[in-house]
């Protein structure tokens, strides 16, 4: 692998964080309540933290010791919502980033499939890892709050 295919890849990365980081900025306008709107810049506040965690990997690469296993609760693969036409419970707000983070795992896993240099493999399977904590968060969020009667 290049430093340019690295390069880019990563600026691929980053640009899917950002566009993570504008989604829950956006949803912030449609927040009728303040206790959304502070878990939507939370949301928002968690992609950017992605973006810095892309330019670590930037600067001091990547290898198969900083891929960690993530256990995978499945709960967002049993939930069919049409995220698109959700409202803002807080229910909701948790399906909406479980699939988000879903959908980065499933991208970043196909790709790392799809290149057979061990190098690129390596790089988007980090990347698809990191996707996988974040859905974690979000199904152990969900299922705490389920779990609580809700």
């Amino acid at each position: 692998m290049t430093v340019k295919d690295f390069n880019e890849i990563l600026d691929f990365a980053v640009a899917r964080e950002q566009e993570a980081v504008r989604f829950y900025r956006d949803l912030q306008q449609e927040a009728k309540f303040q206790s959304q709107l502070d878990m939507l810049k939370d949301l928002e506040a968690m992609e950017m933290g992605h973006i810095v965690v892309i330019e670590n990997i930037r600067q001091k690469g990547v290898s198969e010791a900083d891929i960690p296993k993530v256990p995978n609760l499945q709960i967002s693969e049993y939930i069919s919502a049409d995220v698109d036409n959700l409202d803002l419970t807080y229910q909701n707000i948790l399906i909406k980033a479980m699939k988000r983070e879903e959908n980065s795992f499933k991208l970043y896993s196909e790709m790392s499939a799809k290149f057979p240099d061990s190098e690129l493999s390596t790089l988007f399977r980090k990347l698809a890892a990191d996707e996988a904590k974040h859905k974690l968060l979000f199904e152990k969020l969900y299922d705490d709050w389920i779990s609580a009667g809700n």
